[in-house]
């Protein structure tokens, strides 16, 4: 592929304040993206049309003349967000695998699945704007465990990435990360504080989906408030201690525990002055696969798995739709179906389990589902596991509110209603309830779309999210 000398037309003198721009995907498919240049420190616009790319000081866009960051901004300055020098060869799509692969082997001690998966999340994250949703990655671990090292390595080689590792305060990821549109390299054991907690939430929990910006109150120049939106959309590579409290927002990751076993004697104690050069070289191709694949990467319908829940294909899905090998695309599906026995095996710990069970029980008895006898029943299973009294009042708040089952009043008390019958036999496949083993099941009512998942405790290092993977 050889350079073009005019992607754009140059702008009349007349146009004057340009704006600076990241990069942006015009309706005729033309790709534009910034370059930079350590030494000497420079940035520019590569333009990529009709198959050939060019080098641009400026370029117009809707009559307004649009610049580069400039290489002294402190953002670049300071590699807080990377950027490639100028478009590479890579060979074949197989080629530029390996080669990430690779790095990623040299630098970090990850088990061959999530590393395989890291490589193509890196390769997704160069195209996920070709997508309405995505995933996240994430390691987990103490200090030490090379969570850091993790993020650096495969950070670098993702889309205009954005490390907020040590930052002083949250507050300006909602710009940066509004304004550059790249990927999300988060040490969220960085921000201790409460608050810097919720704030990293929000990005997380409106970051996956697009079309959800997170609103903030801005104060204008006249002190007055004005709601400002934040686009946080993107991909995000998470390193934490623990899990998140909401069963939603760990349902959205990929995950890896790191740190339970020895470290590879490959592996270098400290990175060489090299690897930042590797990196740029490897930014480089992936630019080259952007503007290759940036327009022709699609969801894949056919990879739905009616088998596991919609959430899960949500996440799995985008990347499974960029993934051309058939042997990585096959380990991927595994893992989606592991986390989807996974979560079954959870939710049938849960009480609503526990209560689906004694209405499973009643009804094979040819007893009345009533809220008085599956309380009765459900008292004298599990009243030692539960430090309160077990009243009709929380069993039929359970039954309504968690389990959303219909009742009415039949003589003086209140009953499962009779339609009901198909709503309890999708709760039990979902739940588990009265199968040894989770079930082979067709998830295609709505209602389960976007509930919350479940995660498990412990795990061994070389595992995906603790599933013996």
């Amino acid at each position: 592929m050889q350079p073009i000398k005019d992607a754009l037309p140059k702008p009349p003198a007349s146009v004057q304040s340009p704006w600076p721009l990241v990069s942006a995907t015009l309706a005729d498919g033309t790709l534009i993206e910034t370059l930079y240049r350590s030494d000497p420190a420079e940035t520019s616009f590569c333009v990529f049309k009709d198959g050939s790319w060019s080098n641009e000081p400026d370029i117009v866009i809707g009559g307004k003349r649009y610049v580069p960051y400039s290489p002294s901004n402190n953002l670049l300055k300071h590699e807080v967000v990377l950027f490639p020098s100028e478009p590479e060869g890579y060979g074949t799509e197989e080629d530029l695998i390996a080669s990430i692969r690779a790095y990623v082997h040299r630098y970090v001690d990850l088990s061959p699945l999530f590393e395989q998966i890291a490589a193509y999340y890196v390769l997704f994250s160069w195209v996920y704007d070709a997508f309405g949703e995505l995933p996240y990655l994430r390691v987990r671990g103490d200090y030490g465990s090379g969570k850091t090292r993790f993020l650096l390595i495969t950070g670098s080689l993702c889309y205009k990435p954005i490390f907020a590792s040590g930052a002083s305060t949250i507050s300006p990821l909602f710009r940066i990360l509004d304004a550059f549109k790249g990927t999300l390299i988060l040490d969220e054991a960085d921000f201790r504080m409460s608050d810097e907690r919720a704030e990293i939430v929000k990005i997380l929990n409106n970051g996956n989906v697009k079309g959800f910006p997170v609103l903030r109150s801005e104060v204008t120049r006249d002190k007055e408030f004005k709601p400002t939106a934040f686009s946080v959309f993107g991909p995000k590579i998470v390193a934490t201690r623990g899990d998140y409290q909401d069963p939603a927002l760990e349902s959205r990751f990929l995950k890896e525990d790191l740190g339970t076993r020895p470290l590879r004697e490959d592996i270098p104690i400290n990175l060489p002055p090299g690897y930042k050069e590797e990196a740029l070289h490897l930014r480089n191709q992936l630019l080259l696969f952007r503007f290759k694949n940036r327009t022709k990467r699609r969801i894949v319908e056919g990879l739905i798995d009616r088998s596991i829940e919609p959430r899960l294909n949500q996440i799995f899905i985008p990347l499974l739709s960029i993934i051309e090998d058939g042997q990585a695309r096959e380990d991927l599906q595994d893992l989606a179906r592991a986390y989807n026995t996974e979560l079954v095996t959870d939710r049938g710990m849960d009480m609503e389990a526990q209560v689906l069970q004694v209405i499973r029980d009643l009804r094979e008895a040819g007893e009345p589902l009533s809220l008085k006898a599956i309380t009765s029943w459900f008292a004298d299973r599990h009243a030692e596991e539960y430090d309160r009294k077990i009243t009709p009042k929380w069993i039929g708040y359970v039954i309504r509110k968690k389990l959303h089952l219909k009742t009415y009043k039949s003589d003086g008390v209140f009953v499962i209603q009779p339609d009901q019958k198909p709503v309890l036999e999708r709760l039990f496949r979902k739940y588990g309830v009265g199968e040894d083993e989770a079930p082979s099941r067709d998830f295609r009512d709505v209602r389960d779309f976007g509930e919350g998942m479940g995660t498990g405790e412990g795990s061994n290092h070389g595992s995906v999210n603790h599933l013996g993977y």
